[in-house]
């Protein structure tokens, strides 16, 4: 029986090479100069940290950012941007989280948007972070990729394991 798994991961040395390129940036561009801006990933490596002067650099951080995981192929739906902080020396800080697998929610979310499709043999079960789906047609499969693929979940999604 066809089956195939729908999965939401982040490719972490994606994600390094965007954040080394991002704060190589900063440190040449001149609208950055005595700002002490910075970009790090920390050490868990779901967390990025931004530092800068004020919020409208922190902004500009931000988007420089952005600019290069989109340069990378990473889907900004994983990035999750927490609320702006002051930090010490009247700097402010921003913590971006990195979202990684199915929550419990999106994955019921993920099997009722599947169901409401009305395709006949058509499964779709919870297996831990990832969502299995089969079916007995090889195109009703393909359909309901693609109709993931349009619907607006918030997470970047996945289609591995494809089996016939």
């Amino acid at each position: 029986m066809p089956s195939f798994d729908v999965v939401s991961e982040v490719d972490m040395q994606e994600v390094r090479n965007a954040v080394d390129q991002a704060s190589r940036e900063i440190a040449n561009r001149f609208d950055f100069k005595n700002t002490n801006s910075s970009i790090e990933l920390k050490e868990k490596e779901s967390e990025i940290e931004m530092r800068t002067v004020s919020e409208d650099r922190l902004n500009a951080l931000r988007q420089v950012l952005e600019e290069k995981f989109v340069k990378r192929k990473v889907s900004l739906k994983a990035l999750s941007h927490g609320k702006v902080e002051d930090a010490a020396g009247g700097t402010v800080r921003q913590v971006t989280t990195l979202q990684a697998g199915i929550s419990s929610e999106k994955a019921k979310e993920i099997n009722k948007l599947i169901k409401n499709m009305g395709l006949k043999g058509i499964q779709s079960q919870t297996q831990g972070d990832q969502v299995r789906v089969s079916g007995k047609k090889r195109d009703d499969l393909q359909t309901v990729i693609g109709n993931l693929k349009e619907a607006d979940l918030d997470i970047p999604l996945q289609f591995t394991n494809f089996r016939d």
